[in-house]
């Protein structure tokens, strides 16, 4: 973390100084705003945790609910969504009061007395190391809970505006601001507020996001809908305290019976709370209703005879529902009708589950949900503060509508998975063998996106094996040379909207003007902090910080302790703040027990990686092709007017 050098800081350094918007930010909800988001579910906060760093941008999000939410119905929180927590600063405490999953059983009926089940399989939840991240169960009102503070404590100083109703939206094609949104109060009017319970009133924004859910209003108002199929499949799931004689309570599990249904359980943060997704099968047609009325007691009756011999005496019921398995995606997440693709930019977006549903059991919802936010905030964030162009918003929809559509793939395999009996399957494995073989795509890790104005083509892709182009950048530890201190390197990069440079080197050591080695790092450096056409000279303002929009960063193959912080060109010791002061966390060498050019496949001739604001890695180039470089961000970046 970096501080004082704007000044001496005494405070908690996390509360960023307030700036823009934030510095007199209005409690009323005003008449114009550059994004509104409607809807405080994972989607919307991140979006706005996000855009909160770019204070310069007006955003408010609405939610109809009259304060914060009690009890979420997500629990599950994949690495790859813990990684995303770690950029905006609250990893940590997130883990801390979290329920791990460190390995996964699996019960089935046993083969010497068919109506008792019997622990058949435990097999570690990340065989693999795909992450050092852990795999975490937690209230979806918490990870809620964190984002709030982060936006609070932005520049912005943004916070939701509760209790108004998103009733409908007109886009009009013109004007500054030209969706016309027409909302309803359902709260008590707040601080500053002339407006009661069931007052309605015309906000004009920029943008808008619909993150409102599975009955989403925005997605009505652009005319989407939710295209796929609801299965015949019904299951009945409940948050309880319970006394009970099963050995594997404090264990995910995938439980299934001879020919009583399936359980998933899942443990609950805390030690003692744990939930069951309970088996309640087909369901005919015309049967929906009367099923989704099945009581708390008929479910926990399901649950004791899946779990036979073991019994569920359930003390407290702390949350409960029943519903249908169901796919649904729509076509596309903005409002641009198909056929004035890449002729209009969109002004209107859906996130979440207003875009995509599917079962709980697969523990996708809500991680998905957040990487839809996520990268859609940096890209209004980038067009807002006049840095790119309109058309990026359309990689949003072009990108995600397909994680969704895979997302969707492999939750009505899983999901059918569990519903089977085992009787039923070809191989009794079937369940677990495919549980590990994809667990990849369940940790948020299949992600990989195509190529486009954002993502380059792997044209280099031999320089850097480990950082495939389009998939998330994976972290490993290196050592600052400035203190010594051995850092995973990706998690440095926090979720301020800038893009990473990653300069890994070639072979000949960093040393003083007048004794280094030539090299092809050192001429890349000197060609990026010096020639007008590299993309700090041509797209940084002059009055803004040297790294205000690039954090750059060189690894070094030798060991940290093997030359000195001033031995590395000027381009990795940036000047900021108001008293000119040299930045010199930004160059670290390999660490000597994880050396990060073998671990992640690096090539001893060294090369540039270039990682989005959203953590996945956008290209791969060569050190010598320093127009390749140049071209990629001259077609994401408007040049800015006030460069040196």
């Amino acid at each position: 973390m970096q501080f004082h050098h704007h000044g001496y800081v005494s405070q908690n350094p996390r509360v960023q100084a307030p700036a823009g918007v934030g510095l007199d930010r209005p409690q009323e909800l005003p008449e114009h705003m550059d994004v509104l988001i409607v809807g405080t579910g994972p989607a919307g906060m991140i979006a706005a945790a996000q855009l909160a760093q770019f204070p310069q941008v007006h955003t408010r999000i609405i939610e109809k609910r009259p304060g914060r939410l009690e009890v979420g119905q997500a629990d599950g929180i994949q690495a790859r969504s813990v990684e995303t927590f770690q950029a905006f600063g609250f990893a940590d405490e997130i883990s801390n009061e979290a329920y791990h999953i460190t390995e996964m059983a699996f019960w089935k009926p046993d083969p010497e007395a068919p109506q008792n089940i019997v622990r058949t399989a435990r097999p570690a939840d990340d065989p693999h190391g795909i992450s050092e991240f852990p795999h975490l169960i937690v209230n979806q009102a918490r990870v809620l809970d964190y984002f709030g503070e982060s936006m609070a404590n932005s520049p912005s100083r943004m916070s939701p505006d509760f209790g108004w109703e998103f009733l409908g939206l007109t886009v009009h094609e013109s004007g500054e601001h030209p969706v016309e949104v027409t909302l309803r109060r359902t709260a008590g009017a707040g601080a500053g507020s002339t407006a009661g319970p069931g007052a309605e009133r015309t906000v004009w924004a920029k943008y808008v996001l619909g993150a409102d859910g599975a009955r989403s209003g925005v997605r009505a108002a652009i005319g989407r809908t939710l295209q796929g199929d609801r299965a015949n499949h019904a299951w009945g799931v409940m948050d309880v305290l319970a006394v009970t004689d099963f050995p594997d309570i404090r264990r995910k599990c995938a439980i299934q019976s001879r020919s009583g249904g399936s359980i998933l359980l899942i443990p609950r943060e805390g030690g003692h709370l744990f939930r069951m997704y309970v088996d309640l099968g087909e369901v005919q047609p015309g049967e929906g209703a009367q099923v989704r009325k099945t009581s708390v007691e008929e479910i926990v009756e399901n649950a004791n005879r899946i779990m036979h011999p073991y019994t569920v005496e359930v003390k407290h019921v702390a949350w409960h529902s029943v519903y249908e398995v169901g796919h649904r995606v729509t076509d596309r997440f903005d409002d641009v009708p198909a056929e004035l693709t890449g002729q209009r930019d969109p002004r209107v977006f859906i996130a979440g589950d207003a875009c995509h549903t599917h079962s709980a059991k697969a523990g996708q919802g809500m991680n998905v949900s957040m990487q839809d936010g996520f990268n859609l905030g940096w890209k209004l964030g980038q067009v807002l503060t006049g840095r790119s162009p309109a058309t990026l918003l359309s990689t949003y929809s072009a990108e995600r509508q397909v994680i969704a559509q895979n997302l969707i793939d492999f939750d009505k395999q899983w999901s059918t998975l569990m519903a089977q009996k085992p009787e039923e399957m070809e191989d009794p494995s079937s369940l677990e063998d495919f549980y590990v073989k994809t667990i990849e795509f369940p940790a948020g890790f299949m992600t990989e996106y195509t190529p486009s104005m954002i993502t380059g083509e792997a044209t280099h892709q031999e320089l850097a094996t480990g950082y495939p182009v389009g998939k998330r950048f994976k972290s490993a530890l290196v050592n600052r040379v400035s203190d010594g201190n051995p850092l995973q390197l990706g998690h440095l990069a926090t979720a301020d909207g800038r893009w990473r440079i990653y300069a890994f080197a070639d072979a000949p050591a960093p040393g003083a003007p007048h004794t280094a080695e030539p090299s092809a790092l050192a001429h890349w450096a000197h060609w990026l902090h010096t020639d007008p056409a590299s993309p700090v000279r041509r797209h940084t303002p002059q009055a803004q910080d040297e790294d205000s929009l690039f954090d750059i960063k060189v690894i070094y193959q030798q060991a940290h302790e093997k030359f000195d912080v001033t031995d590395a060109p000027r381009a990795f010791r940036p000047t900021v703040g108001p008293f000119g002061l040299t930045a010199r966390d930004r160059i670290f060498g390999v660490n000597p027990e994880h050396d990060i050019f073998e671990e992640r496949g690096i090539s001893r001739e060294g090369c540039v990686v270039v990682v989005r604001p959203d953590q996945y890695v956008a290209h791969v180039l060569p050190l010598t092709d320093t127009s390749a470089l140049a071209d990629f961000f001259a077609g994401i970046f408007l040049e800015a007017t006030d460069a040196p």
